[in-house]
């Protein structure tokens, strides 16, 4: 997640990760941090988004004294603490004394993070529909047609977002992600290396964890690898790129001879280290 609240793929807590986060089932009241008891509460009206359970809350509830800028402050600390609903709860609250695109776009990262896709598309088309040229809102409305394996419609959105904002490593992986899905690899190596020329971390400050939980074999994750290699190669970064390439090799990648024509690793065949790697015969890891 990051300060202009735009969600990258590889940021984002998928499914497979989200599931580890502490939940209380046992139907026992919720304590605050301060420790006083938090009864059940209804969500505050948001247009029509669905009421959370109560055992997902831990704070207690919005004051009615507080001011919208209040609100949000403590949505944003409630949300670094993962406490999806609580913060859900304070972003309503505040879209209900002034309403703003940031706002809807904050209370669907929020959704999202707790696997409500729908609820989340909702606030970010609304975040659109008050500000046309809000940047984030439209690539987290990508992030969920991305999610939905709608990589066209994905695509569309992230580069909408890239018009308004033409300097986002984070758009620019996650519009190379969506192209690496519907196997244009072409497209997705321009995408990454656009990526990385603005964010040299972009991929290693973000695992790429979440992004191969959505590459469906381990070829395709190969795959993936092997075209970070390359980037990183290319920009001269050749510890990741070797670190990168030892992935592909892990993973299997079924064309690994092409490192020795590829014209990204042409550098990178002069360091010993390469000679090593490839000497090493590393066992491939299968499905």
């Amino acid at each position: 997640m990051f300060l202009s609240y735009s969600l990258s793929l590889a940021a984002l807590l998928l499914p497979l990760s989200i599931s580890g986060m502490p939940q209380s089932g046992s139907g026992t009241p919720q304590t605050s941090s301060a420790g006083q008891s938090v009864q059940p509460r209804p969500a505050p009206d948001s247009g029509g988004s669905a009421m959370v359970p109560q055992e997902m809350r831990n704070a207690a509830p919005p004051p009615a004294d507080a001011t919208a800028d209040q609100l949000e402050d403590r949505g944003d600390e409630l949300r670094d603490l993962k406490a999806y609903a609580d913060a859900l709860d304070y972003y309503r609250a505040a879209i209900a004394k002034a309403p703003s695109a940031v706002l809807h776009n904050k209370a669907g990262i929020a959704e999202l993070q707790m696997i409500r896709y729908e609820d989340a598309k909702r606030e970010f088309k609304r975040a659109i529909k008050l500000d046309r040229n809000y940047p984030e809102a439209y690539n987290n409305l990508g992030v969920v047609e991305y999610i939905h394996k709608k990589y066209k419609q994905a695509i569309k959105r992230y580069e909408q977002a890239i018009r308004l904002r033409a300097d986002s490593a984070s758009f620019y992986s996650n519009l190379g992600t969506a192209h690496f899905a519907r196997k244009e690899y072409g497209k997705a190596t321009a995408d990454y290396a656009r990526a990385l020329q603005f964010d040299p971390d972009i991929f290693e400050r973000r695992s790429t964890g979440g992004v191969s939980l959505y590459l469906s074999s381990v070829e395709d994750r190969a795959r993936h690898d092997y075209v970070l290699a390359k980037m990183y190669a290319a920009s001269g970064n050749y510890d990741r790129g070797l670190l990168y390439l030892r992935k592909a090799i892990e993973e299997g990648y079924p064309n690994i001879k092409d490192v020795y024509k590829d014209s990204e690793f042409a550098k990178l065949r002069q360091d010993p280290r390469f000679a090593a790697l490839m000497a090493e015969k590393i066992p491939a890891i299968t499905n």
